[in-house]
């Protein structure tokens, strides 16, 4: 509306040429554009890390929640489900999972669930009271109660489908000024073993050719809470891919293409890799007619680039991506990195689907931890990397010129 105005005003004081008024229109059009995608990418990235989602896991109703959100998301702009009747394609697993007490105390000091602590994913509860015995540098252990506390540089936590027969409980070495005498703890654990959840599924029907297909997947489910207040916001693990693969549908469902261009948001890859392996043997679109799948997972930063996983498994797909790239200019590097089994493309390619991971690099630090937020995290190169897929897609299309 400013744009408009804007002309609009200044038409009153000069009169200038059509080709400049469309120039300047066009400009101006182009402008606001880009200042709404910036908009809605730090509004989705906010909204998906924010409490009401609880880290899209399996305490607070987080990944359900994110589910309901994410098919409106889809529907609103007008993306059709994948198999022509609803968005989302059901699967369980089990699942460890703390919903309540999550208390420790060192030395007296009681700790900081996140800040100070956390247990381990596949820990089971235990209320207990005891001096704990020093086995090694890092190591201290409560044998009677099956506990082991280890002093680490940096507290990962994870997801996992299984409580072992002990209780691991990390401290942050940095905040621990003392070595670990004594030990108390009322931490509750509960294993969900139908953790009912599923992978979102939509498509956008290709004009001319709608039997080839590209993909772009994204994992929405992150890592959910540990105890009752602590819960891990995963902005950029993985709201920032999961808020690409948004703008992308929201593009193509304006702008439908020859191919069909398909969307899964999956369930369960942090508890290791679930809902793409569910997909991969339950697809429901012919895995043959994939034309390249494309998944993104940590696309928050980018001022060092991206790093392409598959690269030496698909030249030739990398060396147009990475031609793309330097003619548009968007990214200052695109690595090329081999294969690895590290994300949501790893069973896909296992079937003989063409695919990349692509992850940014560069600025934050934050991973599988509570500082993994939306305020600090720059959405440095989010434009560039949508202008940049939108060339690739060109390309892979046999589309020329554009």
């Amino acid at each position: 509306m400013f744009g408009y105005n804007f002309v609009q005003k200044n038409m009153h004081f000069k009169k200038p040429s059509i080709t400049i008024s469309l120039v300047t229109l066009l400009l101006l059009a182009a402008h606001v554009g880009m200042a709404q995608d910036s908009v809605f990418a730090r509004k989705m990235v906010d909204t998906l890390s924010s409490p009401y989602f609880w880290g899209r896991g399996y305490t607070k109703n987080g990944m359900a929640k994110a589910n309901t959100f994410l098919i409106a998301q889809l529907t609103r702009y007008g993306v059709s489900p994948m198999d022509g009747k609803n968005f989302m394609q059901k699967f369980s697993y089990p699942v460890n999972t703390f919903p309540g007490k999550m208390e420790v105390a060192i030395n007296g000091v009681q700790l900081i669930p996140g800040r100070d602590f956390i247990v381990s994913a596949d820990s089971r509860g235990v209320k207990c009271e005891r001096n704990l015995v020093q086995k090694d540098s890092v190591t201290f252990i409560d044998p009677a109660d099956r506990i082991i506390v280890i002093l680490q540089d940096k507290l990962t936590f994870s997801a996992e489908e299984k409580a072992q027969d002990y209780t691991e409980i990390d401290l942050d070495k940095k905040l621990q000024k003392t070595l670990p005498v004594t030990i108390k703890t009322n931490i509750e654990n509960k294993v969900i073993d139908e953790f009912n959840t599923g992978n979102i599924c939509g498509i956008v029907k290709g004009t001319s050719k709608p039997d080839s297909l590209i993909v772009y997947t994204a994992h929405y489910d992150h890592l959910g809470g540990m105890g009752s207040d602590t819960y891990f916001p995963g902005a950029n693990d993985n709201a920032s891919g999961v808020t690409q693969l948004l703008s992308l549908a929201k593009y193509y469902a304006a702008h439908p293409q020859p191919y069909s261009m398909a969307f899964i948001l999956f369930a369960g890859e942090e508890a290791g890799l679930l809902g793409s392996k569910y997909f991969s043997e339950n697809p429901l679109v012919p895995l043959k007619n994939i034309r390249f799948l494309v998944n993104l997972d940590i696309e928050g930063t980018g001022i060092d680039g991206i790093t392409v996983v598959n690269a030496t498994v698909y030249p030739k797909e990398f060396a147009l991506l990475r031609a793309t790239n330097e003619q548009g200019k968007f990214l200052v590097k695109v690595n090329s990195r081999g294969k690895a089994a590290n994300s949501d493309h790893y069973f896909f390619t296992e079937k003989g689907v063409p695919a990349f991971f692509m992850y940014t690099l560069g600025g934050i630090k934050a991973y599988h931890d509570i500082y993994d937020i939306s305020a600090t995290l720059p959405l440095t190169e989010y434009k560039n990397l949508f202008n940049l897929l939108l060339k690739f897609n060109d390309g892979l299309m046999g589309k020329h010129g554009n």
